[in-house]
């Protein structure tokens, strides 16, 4: 999920980067939602504060509620928050320079009275790029222990038969997950296929794919055979480099 929040104080065009976002998100297939601030205020102040997945600040510069400039300081230096991507967009270039020298890891500082709207687009490709690069965990509780599994270290997740548990195989370690194989699927990403009906793979931890005995290899020299019909085409397409 990305979340796009977004602080405009004009109605226009707040509107303009909405549809600008929508556009650039129709070419992915990723969950996202756009939040609506017209200022700096504590409303936005306790979402900035939020733990809510990747966050895409587009902040204007002037408001009546205060400056661009000292939210983007806020979101880095007060929350701690290093991982988020600012854009500035305002018609006032003379504070170009002034948040450069803050060193804010502004994405970018774009000027809404000069093509925008292109700037925007390759502003949120590189925003994109960060998201698909970042390191993705699924966390969950199990018999009062915390786990956090970093997503590209699965193997396989598999249903444990007549159970609501699923079995994830990790490269070092093996671990159980309350849940359905269902439920469990919405944490994961594009990297992830349902081969079977009880088996999830990683498509990045496979080796190699017999497409003669439908056996799947998987780096770590595991193999497993449950593949569905369905599934065997996207397989095949991943490993010779297709996907």
């Amino acid at each position: 999920m990305i979340n796009f929040v977004i602080c405009e104080d004009e109605p226009l065009l707040l509107n303009k980067y909405i549809n600008e976002i929508d556009k650039f998100m129709m070419r992915y297939d990723t969950d996202y939602k756009c939040y609506k601030y017209k200022g700096y205020d504590e409303e936005w102040k306790k979402y900035a504060q939020k733990e809510d997945g990747f966050k895409v600040y587009l902040l204007d510069i002037k408001t009546e509620t205060g400056s661009g400039i000292d939210a983007a300081r806020m979101i880095r230096e007060e929350f701690d928050d290093w991982v988020s991507m600012i854009i500035i967009i305002t018609a006032y270039n003379e504070y170009k320079y002034e948040a450069l020298e803050k060193r804010l890891m502004l994405v970018d500082f774009i000027n809404k009275l000069s093509n925008f709207e292109s700037r925007l687009q390759n502003a949120l490709s590189i925003c994109m790029k960060n998201y698909d690069n970042r390191h993705k965990y699924i966390r969950y509780t199990y018999k009062n222990n915390i786990y956090n599994i970093d997503l590209k270290q699965i193997i396989f997740i598999e249903k444990e038969q007549d159970s609501k548990r699923c079995v994830i195989k990790t490269i070092s370690n093996t671990y159980i997950m309350p849940g359905t194989l269902n439920s469990i699927a919405k944490n994961l990403d594009d990297r992830f296929i349902k081969c079977y009906r009880n088996m999830i793979i990683n498509l990045e931890q496979v080796e190699s794919y017999n497409t003669k005995e439908g056996k799947i290899t998987f780096k770590n020299g595991e193999s497993i055979t449950a593949v569905s019909r369905n599934q065997k085409k996207e397989i095949v397409k991943y490993v010779r480099g297709l996907r």
